[in-house]
């Protein structure tokens, strides 16, 4: 039987917790296209009481969920240069996830703060919405063929007009909220 060199085996690990994130970044995606239309009530059933709140001027309400990690994982690696290691495989360590609500219903979701992983965008915020995309409720957009082509790992969905009361205030001919 052949052994893998140490370098392979690093290399192997690396790309099998890499994966993670790919998975971690689609689900935290799919949350943007899914939650869409949600109330506000079955939300916090599921994602649970935000962390802070605050009604705009308009009336719509911003709901901010806040997960802070204490190690951003990946492998520290120290080579013999000035200035120290450098970190291969990392990623992220927090997300800021705010939820835009208007009357009563998820209108956005958007991410914030240091929330890549390795391999994918905004992995680090699949936690805060895993519940809700665990058990779907019934007001949620469901991933169809139709939507499941904005769904990537690389990159948030495009915002689009929710079905219902958000109609109104899209511009005519686009698919984009005002």
């Amino acid at each position: 039987m052949r052994r893998l060199s140490p370098l392979a085996a690093i290399l192997a690990a690396i790309s099998a917790l890499a994966g993670c994130g790919y998975e971690d970044s689609r689900t935290a995606h799919e949350a943007q296209i899914s939650l869409v239309g949600l109330s506000s009530s079955d939300l916090q059933a599921c994602a649970g009481v935000p962390d802070r709140a605050k009604t705009l001027p308009d009336g719509t309400e911003v709901l901010t969920y806040v997960l802070k990690n204490d190690a951003s994982g990946g492998v520290d690696i120290t080579l013999p240069i000035i200035g120290g290691g450098y970190t291969l495989g990392g990623s992220g360590s927090s997300c800021n996830a705010n939820v835009r609500i208007a009357d009563n219903r998820v209108r956005d979701v958007f991410y914030s703060g240091n929330n890549d992983r390795a391999i994918g965008t905004d992995g680090v915020c699949a936690p805060i919405m895993r519940g809700c995309l665990r058990r779907p409720q019934p007001g949620m957009t469901p991933i169809t063929a139709s939507n499941r082509g904005a769904l990537s790992a690389y990159g948030q969905p495009p915002v689009t007009t929710p079905p219902g009361p958000f109609a109104e205030n899209a511009t005519p001919g686009s698919s984009t909220l005002r």
